[in-house]
This record gives structure tokens, C-alpha cells and sequence, in this order.
């Protein structure tokens, strides 16, 4: 595990010189898969005049949702969990099961399953499966959820299952390319399916004129 750290950390540190755009779409689903209402936004991660890495809001975020609540919690997992990078300053966090080998999208991977040994008060954790390429250790696929839920009396704060895809830039690291999930939310007033798809396309290195796409 922690040669899988070691190359995240390096991934980490490659993306922080790219720039990127995020793109966030969050809809409420019928039973039957009938729009309900949907939140979407855009925004740049792209650095300042004085070189600092920074967010940038395209437009305004737009929602017609109506049962559903973004919290900050859903938007810390935005940035932090479903674009989840295992680097060694979060190792101890995690404890690591083997759980066999699998070729995923043509890459031979090792499948290692990781769960928080404990989660402290407002801590965002994830808890689910890695897909790890045997070649370089790095991660090209992760499938699970932010954690913990959060109930109590006042309040019933639940996150969706998810799925991360990544591909290599520059021939390289694997950064995130795309985040999806289709889950339906056990909420005690009723049911509620959610659909969220995050894009990260348009990665350009800074400094550098050329950009690389994905194809969406």
C-alpha cells in the first residue's frame, strides 16, 4: 500500500501544476427515472496572477431541485472525495484489504479494498474499492462513498454511491475524467433517487500552451 501511496502523492503533485474545468450535474429522479430537478454548475481550478491555485466560478450555479439539500458536506465531497487521491498523508487513515487481481479497461489491476479505521468529528472519508495498475501502482479506477452518513434527530444528511474513471495525461499520471452515480437515497420521508455525473475535462499544464482533452 504504500507504493500505491507514494504514486499517488506523485499524481497529486503533477495535477496541482494543471489546470482543469469541473463540471458538476445533480439531478432528482422519478422512480421511473423522470427528471425531477436538477442543480449543475462549472467552475475552473486554475491559477491566480501571483501563481496560487484557485477556483473560479463559470456563470452562476443553476437548480430547479426541490427535494433534495446540498449541504457542504455534498460539495466538500465533490472536491476532496469523489476525485480521491490516496497520498502518504492519509494512509494511516485507511486500513487495506487484498481482494484479488481483474483487468479493467485493459489495464492488469490489483483490487484493494480500503475503509476509515475511525472517523473523527467532521471528518469526510471514503470507504469503498481501488483498482490499481500493477505496472506503476496507480490508481485508474475508485468505487465507493463518502462517509459517514450523517443522522441524527434534526438532521439526515445521505450520500450516493459512486464511481471515479481516470486516464492518463501526458502519457503519465492518471487524473480524474469523470464521476457518476445513479442511487437511491433512504431518506425517512421517502426514497429519492439521485443521478450525479462530475466531468473534469480540459487539463493544461500551466504554462504550457498546448491543452489535453477527453472525449465526453
Amino acid at each position: 500500500m504504500r507504493r500505491v501511496a507514494a504514486r499517488e502523492t506523485e499524481t497529486a503533485q503533477a495535477q496541482s501544476n494543471y489546470t482543469y474545468r469541473q463540471s458538476v450535474d445533480i439531478d432528482e429522479l422519478s422512480d421511473r427515472g423522470a427528471k425531477l430537478g436538477q442543480y449543475r454548475e462549472l467552475r475552473d481550478i486554475i491559477f491566480s496572477p501571483t501563481q496560487e491555485r484557485t477556483e473560479q466560478m463559470v456563470g452562476k450555479p443553476a437548480s430547479t431541485l426541490s427535494r433534495l439539500k446540498l449541504t457542504d458536506e455534498d460539495f466538500r465531497d465533490i472536491r476532496e472525495i469523489q476525485p480521491f487521491l490516496l497520498t502518504t498523508d492519509q494512509i494511516f487513515l485507511y486500513e487495506t484489504t487484498y481482494r484479488g487481481e481483474e483487468t479493467m479497461d485493459g489495464v492488469d489491476c490489483f483490487v484493494l479494498q480500503i475503509r476509515p479505521r475511525q472517523i473523527l468529528d467532521g471528518q469526510r472519508l471514503f470507504d469503498g474499492m481501488l483498482w490499481v495498475a500493477k505496472q506503476d501502482y496507480s490508481i485508474v479506477r475508485s468505487e465507493g462513498q463518502a462517509v459517514p452518513q450523517i443522522l441524527n434527530t434534526k438532521t439526515e444528511n445521505l450520500f450516493p454511491h459512486f464511481t471515479t474513471l481516470r486516464q492518463k495525461v501526458d502519457g503519465g499520471f492518471w487524473f480524474p475524467v469523470m464521476t457518476y452515480a445513479d442511487d437511491t437515497l433512504p431518506f425517512r420521508t421517502g426514497p429519492q433517487r439521485i443521478r450525479l455525473t462530475i466531468r473534469y475535462t480540459d487539463y493544461r499544464k500551466f504554462g504550457a500552451d498546448s491543452k489535453i482533452t477527453f472525449e465526453k
